[in-house]
């Protein structure tokens, strides 16, 4: 007998049009987590940029493109939020606009470093959030995840249906999933350990 796991929201089996199956599509995916990927605050995306304009001068597709691979696909700056940075940073003394092959593209100040160097751990940071797959590649991980979460419910429903859940039991199942809780909060977010 094959045996399905149910999603966290009840919609159906995983795999069968729920966020964490095979043929999941992206929005399904952002539905369940409330909302699509998170995106680059600006102050972040002034250093992605002179991050990418630092390694070569850049057009600003190319820029956008850089970012969007070097994010894992995860985070893609939209043209609306990487030509007003350009500009800011031009008009800052960061940037400067040079000509390659009839095309603007845009390279890096001595200025622009300096603000870089002090600024690193913040482009550090946000590609590590990011990570370095997809989110369909994230997908794939919860979904394993959240199997062993529906193993250990079909394990305290069939004990329950068997009378084995007596107050000691529940005790003990308590301060288990107590002390998980408390571990699984500590490795998602050890900023904001109790």
């Amino acid at each position: 007998m094959h045996e399905h796991y149910w999603d966290f929201a009840g919609r159906g089996p995983l795999g069968r049009g729920s966020p964490f199956g095979r043929h999941s599509r992206h929005a399904d995916f952002s539905e369940f987590f409330g909302g699509p990927p998170p995106r680059a605050d600006r102050g972040v995306v002034r250093y992605l940029v002179l991050d990418v304009i630092a390694a070569q001068p850049r057009h600003g597709y190319e820029i956008i493109q850089t970012i969007e691979e070097r994010s894992g696909g995860t985070y893609k700056p939209s043209p609306g939020v990487v030509y007003p940075t350009l500009q800011m940073l031009e008009e800052l003394g960061h940037a400067r606009v040079e000509e390659k092959e009839a095309r603007k593209v845009y390279a890096i100040t001595d200025e622009g470093r300096q603000d870089l160097t002090q600024h690193a751990d913040d482009v550090k940071d946000f590609y590590e959030e990011a990570g370095i797959g997809s989110w369909e590649d994230v997908a794939v991980e919860l979904r394993d995840l959240s199997q062993r979460v529906a193993r250990m419910f079909k394990s305290i429903g069939r004990s329950a249906r068997r009378g084995r859940l007596t107050p000691t039991t529940m005790k003990r199942l308590r301060a288990v999933l107590d002390e998980a809780v408390q571990k699984i909060e500590a490795i998602i977010d050890p900023a904001d350990r109790r």
